[in-house]
């Protein structure tokens, strides 16, 4: 980025159009929101704001801050790793290189618990998150449902611990229970489970060499490898929830659009299942998999 000149300040407006350009160069997905989220950041305003003061000229220290995002990002580093948060469901979700960064597509998850709460509630009202990361399907679904008790679990517990602060900062901690296991493994055998949400890791080793460089440099290898082929890890949840939903229990589950059909052949397979449907996501992609054990 240039230095300032006397006939050319780098007002906000001139920042965010050329920092955009530049991420462009670089290829990154959204270059313009990014420029946004940075600038406002280092500003320490709503993204809102700076459309109301596209003529001020930050102070140096923020330019400093801005400039350093700027870098760092167009070398890979994803935003909300920079900026300590990502937005889903219309909340703010801290984030930190521990835990997954929350997708939109995974929001279909919570949209899909809730709808089931209205056509028919169960009891007791309580969900199981499976490989809770930042914690954004547990919360969000608590933010959305006030009479909903949720049992988050992760097998990793610096993910447990930004999922904590999310749902203290949220206000929904006294009704989600946070617990270290992988899958169902640590869950209380006397647990009733009327409902299994998960977004597990579902790549495959087979396909590391495929991933976006950023994500496989800065997002954690433990959310995005679920196994040589990336079944492994939802195979043996799909077994778990089998043997631990109650009947006519259901069992929500993200997936690759490489995997839907795979994913869908596993659950029609066992016996413990009555149904078994794949809905697509807002790009027309196979990617959630919704089941129901028998009653």
């Amino acid at each position: 980025m240039a230095t300032q000149t006397e006939n050319q300040p780098w007002t906000i407006q001139r920042l965010l159009t050329w920092t955009a350009e530049y991420f462009q160069r670089y290829q990154q997905d959204t270059p313009r929101l990014d420029a946004e989220v940075l600038l406002a950041e280092a500003l320490g305003v709503p993204r809102i704001q700076l459309y109301a003061r596209f003529n001020d000229v930050p102070g140096e220290s923020q330019l400093s801050k801005f400039r350093d995002w700027v870098k760092r990002h167009a070398a890979g580093e994803p935003v909300a790793y920079l900026v300590g948060y990502r937005e889903f469901y219309s909340l703010r979700f801290a984030v930190t290189p521990d835990v997954l960064i929350p997708r939109p597509e995974t929001e279909q998850l919570v949209v899909e618990v809730v709808d089931a709460w209205k056509q028919a509630p169960w009891s007791p009202p309580f969900v199981v998150d499976v490989g809770t990361g930042s914690g954004c399907i547990a919360v969000a679904i608590a933010k959305q449902m006030p009479e909903m008790h949720c049992l988050a679990v992760d097998v990793s517990p610096a993910a447990l611990e930004v999922a904590k602060r999310n749902a203290l900062t949220l206000g929904v901690s006294e009704r989600i229970k946070f617990l270290e296991s992988d899958l169902l493994d640590q869950v209380p055998p006397d647990q009733k489970i009327p409902v299994i949400v998960s977004n597990p890791p579902y790549v495959g080793n087979i396909e590391e060499g495929t991933l976006n460089e950023n994500v496989r440099k800065y997002e954690p290898e433990l959310a995005l490898f679920g196994g040589t082929s990336g079944h492994e890890l939802t195979a043996k949840l799909i077994e778990q929830a089998a043997e631990r939903l109650t009947p006519g229990g259901l069992l929500i589950l993200e997936t690759s659009p490489m995997l839907a059909a795979k994913t869908h052949g596993c659950i029609t397979a066992n016996p413990a299942f009555q149904s078994c449907r794949i809905k697509k996501d807002l790009a027309k992609l196979d990617r959630v998999v919704i089941a129901r054990k028998r009653a």
